[in-house]
């Protein structure tokens, strides 16, 4: 049962891991053209897992922006993990580990996080690290090629490449909206506070990572209110604790009728013996 799980994250996760590589390929490629060697481009991927994070990792490396602008920029554009965490967790399997919630908050990504929420059944270890594997050594190998293919490629693919990860987002979020009208509105309702803060003159100052955070919280928490989820299973638990409870003390009962069979029997006996010694006197 574990090895299927593991075999069918590998396969939840391929379309994302080929939309991984058509990106890590452009920050491969644009890696090279600010001037990093080769093996930059890939150390970065090999030891992170974040488009945005790592475009603008190179840039604020290429413009030699200071350490806490760096730090504060990741900090801003990751910080939305945190939150894909703690919804994700709810639906873990209960036998998880700590130390394997650590390993696994690595595979955490916009793209692995949408797959896996949409996953009926509860999160196996071994179903999630199936999809980060392969969606990883999408993101590994891409960059890789990326790297050393350099400025071969002509401005118009790297143009097109450039957009492939908005297209990834779209492939996963678009047919969930087509099924669920209640997913559908949330999407609606984040696409008009993102617009609402590029075209805001105050609010476009502000930076992606939080544009996105402030979309996707307020978003989430309106969609919350208009299409709380109703868990009609209650019921029907409270019902199958019940009658767990009347099978258990079923049991419990026959269990002692079993036992006190040995002293009924004994009593039956010795009232029978004392009618025959009665009935011997009496003759």
């Amino acid at each position: 049962m574990k090895e299927k799980d593991f075999y069918s994250g590998v396969k939840d996760g391929i379309a994302t891991s080929l939309g991984y590589f058509a990106v890590a390929f452009t920050f491969g490629v644009s890696a090279i053209s600010m001037g990093f060697e080769w093996w930059m481009p890939f150390l970065i991927s090999a030891t992170n897992l974040t488009g945005t994070g790592q475009f603008m990792g190179i840039d604020l490396m290429y413009k030699s922006a200071a350490i806490l602008e760096f730090v504060v920029s990741m900090l801003v554009i990751n910080s939305r993990y945190a939150l894909m965490s703690v919804t994700l967790s709810q639906k873990f399997s209960p036998d998880i580990k700590l130390r394997h919630r650590f390993l696994m908050a690595f595979g955490v990504t916009d793209e692995n996080f949408a797959v896996a929420i949409k996953r009926e059944n509860p999160i196996t270890f071994k179903y999630f690290m199936g999809m980060v594997l392969i969606s990883y050594c999408g993101w590994v190998f891409g960059t890789l090629l990326g790297a050393l293919c350099g400025n071969i490629l002509p401005q118009i693919v790297l143009n097109a490449f450039g957009i492939s990860l908005y297209a990834m987002f779209i492939a996963i979020i678009v047919p969930k909206g087509k099924t669920s009208k209640p997913t559908l509105i949330v999407m609606i309702i984040a696409v008009a506070i993102s617009v609402l803060f590029f075209y805001t003159p105050f609010l476009k100052e502000l930076s992606n990572g939080w544009v996105i955070i402030i979309a996707g919280i307020v978003s989430s928490v309106i969609g919350a209110f208009l299409f709380p989820v109703k868990d009609d299973n209650i019921q029907e638990k409270v019902n199958d604790i019940e009658n767990s409870d009347t099978e258990a003390k079923t049991v419990l009962q026959s269990e002692k009728n079993v036992e006190e069979e040995p002293n009924n029997l004994l009593k039956e006996n010795i009232s029978a013996e004392g009618f025959f010694k009665e009935a011997d006197n009496g003759d």
